[in-house]
């Protein structure tokens, strides 16, 4: 059985879907009594693969919402008690989705080993970012021919470079063979580390990057101060929206340049399920978020451990066999030429 714990984009979002799932209670709470309220197990459902396999899972809703990240406490503990209602719940292997895999990273969650008078097994989480970061590289790859930029002389901007998911697509795009790669970081010294193990990019600033770049990849979140000179920026220019919350499609608007939402997959036939409508996919009975399907892959492969773990961890190898697998069981990247409907090669599976 696979887990999903996730939570809604905005506090006023979350309480309109407490109201429809019968939730009242939630509904008409503030935030303060949100912040006290335990984690729900608001959903279960049955998936089958292409192949015929079918699996049963549940989505877990944190009940943390983006209004919570400045009070620290309350998002560990959000998490972690997430984190126990799954194992409590008999989950064999649950995803990490949005802030909550992120809260869990930055504050380093793995020295909180019992929570309640349960003791974690780790082994029974996922960050999904190595299936995350493969989809993100299929997007590049695919949708850039599309566009008729050529990687092999394409100038490909990483942003967030040095990240877990960042790193991931630098080696990724380094084995695939683009013209240069362009190392974007906040923070210098990861930057400077992941250049020398990579033995090639070059580092630059978010301002310098941008208007050399036919390809972008964003695996950072956006500050909401961030503005792009679109004027800048080559054209054609493809952009990746890796980040979280996804929101680049409004600071990058214009002719020319194609946004579209990374790291998001379509499944190849509907799932009877209501929590994608929670995180506003265009096609919410078939897409979903790449790290929430690689929990479903690892069920469907009787793969019950924590396949993406720590920072920096994500093989090669390990991104092709989950590819492979997310291939195999009906999943397919997000593209240009289906994001806002059902792909003609899924519709006519």
């Amino acid at each position: 059985m696979f887990g999903l714990i996730g939570h809604s984009t905005s506090f006023e979002e979350a309480r309109a879907k407490a109201r429809s799932l019968g939730f009242d209670e939630y509904a008409d709470g503030d935030l303060d009594m949100w912040c006290a309220a335990p984690p729900q197990l608001v959903e279960k459902v049955t998936v089958t693969s292409r192949t015929g396999k079918t699996i049963e899972g549940a989505y877990i809703d944190s009940v943390f919402v983006p209004e919570m990240l400045r009070r620290f406490k309350t998002a560990k503990r959000k998490v972690l008690k997430a984190m126990e209602l799954a194992q409590r719940s008999g989950i064999d292997i649950t995803a990490l989705g949005g802030f909550t895999s992120i809260i869990f990273e930055d504050m380093n969650l793995l020295r909180e080993e019992r929570v309640s008078a349960v003791q974690l097994n780790w082994e029974r989480f996922t960050t999904g970012n190595t299936h995350t970061a493969w989809v993100i590289c299929q997007q590049v790859e695919r949708n850039a021919s599309s566009l008729g930029i050529d990687l092999a002389s394409a100038k490909v901007a990483v942003v967030g470079a040095s990240g877990d998911i960042g790193s991931a697509v630098c080696r990724w795009l380094q084995r695939r063979g683009v013209g240069e790669l362009l190392l974007v970081a906040r923070r210098p010294q990861p930057l400077v580390d992941l250049q020398e193990s990579l033995g090639e990019g070059r580092i630059l600033d978010l301002e310098a990057a941008l208007p050399e770049a036919d390809v972008v990849v964003w695996v950072a979140s956006l500050p909401q101060s961030l503005q792009i000179d679109t004027a800048s920026l080559k054209r054609p220019c493809l952009m990746i929206d890796g980040g979280y919350p996804k929101n680049l499609d409004a600071k990058a608007a214009a002719e020319g340049v194609h946004v579209l939402k990374g790291g998001i997959v379509e499944f190849w036939q509907d799932i009877g399920w209501q929590m994608m409508e929670v995180a506003e996919m265009a096609v919410p009975q078939r897409q979903m978020f790449a790290c929430f399907a690689e929990a479903m892959l690892l069920d469907f492969e009787d793969l019950h451990t924590n396949f993406s773990w720590g920072r920096n961890n994500i093989t090669l190898a390990a991104m092709d066999r989950i590819g492979e697998a997310s291939l195999r069981h009906g999943f397919e990247a997000l593209g240009l030429q289906h994001a806002g409907a059902v792909s003609p090669a899924l519709a006519a599976a």
